[in-house]
C-alpha cells in the first residue's frame, strides 16, 4: 500500500541544514494500522506531511497504491487525497455552523454528489462511529469525543483506501483517547482500511499492528504489537 525509500527533508536555518527526515525506509501493508510516534521536532509530523503529499521530500521516494506522490503535481495530488485519502486532525476541524450529519457529508461534496445521497452516506457513518442519535447536533453541543468521532465519520465517508491521522486523540482526555483509538482500530478491521497515525503517546501507539519510532529523523526502531483478533479491547 505504501513504500518509502531513501526519504530526506533538509531544511536550511541561517547557515545550518537541519535534516527533518534523514534517510527513512520503510514499507506498509494494506489494512494495517501503524503509528509513527516520536517527540517534538523528531520528525514524525514531516513524515506525515510527505505521505500525504502536503510537502515534497528533499530527496527519496513515496509510493501509495502504484504512484509515485512525489512526482505529482498539485492537480494530481489533489484528486488523489481526495479519491483515496481520509484525513482526521487532532483539533477536530468541524465547521461550527454545520450539524454533525453536514459535517460528516462535507468531502462527498467535493465529489459532486447530490445532496440526499451525501446524507444517507453520512447517516451509515455516523452509525459506524455511534452518534446516529446526534446527526442534528451543532459542535459545540458535542463532547470532544463525540466530535472526533465526527470526525472519523467524515474521514470515512468517501470511503478512502488510506487514513492519515495526525494526533487524533491531542485534545482528548486519556479515558476518551482509549476508547476513540478502540474505535478506530475496530474500524480499521472491519472496513479494511490503511491508517497511518502520528502520535507523541507510547500508550496509545499500542493500539496499532506496528509502531515506527522515530527520533532525529530517522526510523530507530520498528515493534509489532500483538492483539487478539475478535477482541479489539486488548
Amino acid at each position: 500500500m505504501i513504500s518509502v525509500q531513501n526519504l530526506y527533508k533538509l531544511y536550511r536555518v541561517g547557515d545550518e541544514t537541519v535534516r527533518a527526515l534523514d534517510g527513512v525506509d520503510f514499507d506498509i501493508q494494506e489494512g494495517e494500522f501503524c503509528a509513527i510516534v516520536g517527540t517534538s521536532g523528531s520528525g514524525k509530523s514531516t513524515l506525515l506531511y510527505m505521505l500525504a503529499g502536503l510537502e515534497k521530500p528533499s530527496k527519496g521516494s513515496i509510493c501509495i497504491l502504484n504512484r509515485r506522490i512525489e512526482k505529482l503535481n498539485e492537480e494530481q495530488l489533489v484528486k488523489f487525497r481526495r479519491d483515496h485519502v481520509g484525513f482526521i486532525f487532532q483539533s477536530f476541524h468541524l465547521l461550527a455552523t454545520y450539524n454533525a450529519i453536514e459535517n460528516t457529508a462535507l468531502p462527498l461534496c467535493f465529489k459532486g454528489m447530490a445532496k440526499p445521497v451525501r446524507i444517507k452516506h453520512a447517516k451509515k457513518m455516523l452509525k459506524l462511529v455511534n452518534l446516529e442519535s446526534h446527526a442534528k447536533h451543532l459542535p459545540s453541543q458535542l463532547s470532544g469525543g463525540q466530535q472526533q468521532r465526527v470526525g472519523i465519520a467524515r474521514a470515512l465517508v468517501a470511503n478512502p483506501k488510506i487514513i492519515f491521522a495526525d494526533e487524533p486523540t491531542g485534545n482528548l482526555d486519556s479515558h476518551t483517547a482509549r476508547d476513540v483509538l478502540k474505535l478506530m482500530r475496530n474500524i480499521v478491521k472491519t472496513q479494511k482500511k490503511t491508517l497511518v497515525m502520528v502520535t507523541h503517546d507510547e500508550e496509545l501507539a499500542t493500539y496499532a499492528d506496528r509502531v515506527f519510532h522515530i527520533r532525529d529523523g530517522k526510523i530507530t526502531n520498528i515493534i509489532v504489537n500483538e492483539h487478539i483478533d475478535g477482541d479489539e479491547s486488548e
